[in-house]
């Protein structure tokens, strides 16, 4: 692993900076840098399923990985869709859920890992998340849902998607304390993730990286 792989997966923001403000200087492609960081960002995902990490590391990591963009987004230029733009994702809490701290958590974590997130919110209609698959075209859909009574919702916005012509072109993924594998099955979703590590890696499968 890389000095900067290793800053990153020990979350050591000053180090991060440093390290690639001197990358940068000595003329190091943005891809490759942004590559850097994805691999210790892959190691944040592995300390957190060990317990070594929690939501809190998760969620910083992802906002270091948001600046780290910022920054080096000039840098990557036309190789911008390939490392640091990947295929759209849409992500949302189902109608009449407001909760948003997981869905928040695996937004941050996905973009980290180079994926354009489209974050709906919370308490989302079935049919805006038809639009946006419609205006977006995204490989994966993926609905956070906390509260039991609102699996239902699950099933519309299945439906919804179904409606658009485009349901064989994505692949449904839902999380979130009412969400498990059977209810993945029942409401005629692809997957269920039970962590936000586990979102990225089904996103990544899908991706085919």
């Amino acid at each position: 692993m890389s000095e900067l792989s290793q800053a990153m997966a020990d979350l050591r923001e000053d180090d991060i900076k440093a390290a690639i403000k001197e990358k940068c200087s000595a003329g190091v492609s943005g891809a490759e840098i942004l590559g850097e960081c994805q691999a210790g960002l892959a190691e944040v995902g592995e300390r957190f399923e060990k317990g070594e990490y929690f939501i809190s590391e998760l969620m910083y990591a992802g906002e270091i990985m948001k600046d780290i963009m910022k920054d080096i987004g000039p840098l990557l230029g036309d190789s911008a869709g390939d490392a640091g733009d990947k295929q759209p994702v849409v992500m949302g809490t189902v109608k009449g859920d407001i909760h948003d701290i997981g869905k928040d958590v695996v937004t941050l974590m996905l973009r980290g890992a180079g994926y354009a997130v489209v974050d709906l919110g919370v308490d989302v209609p079935a049919a805006k998340f038809a639009e946006a698959v419609e205006e977006h075209n995204p490989i994966m859909v993926g609905m956070s849902v906390f509260l039991t009574t609102c699996c239902k919702a699950i099933e519309q916005t299945v439906e919804a998607i179904k409606s658009t012509g485009l349901r064989d072109k994505l692949s449904i993924m839902i999380g979130g304390a009412a969400a498990s594998d059977f209810v993945a099955q029942r409401t005629g979703c692809d997957c269920y993730g039970a962590t936000a590590v586990d979102a990225v890696t089904l996103t990544e499968g899908v991706a085919g990286t």
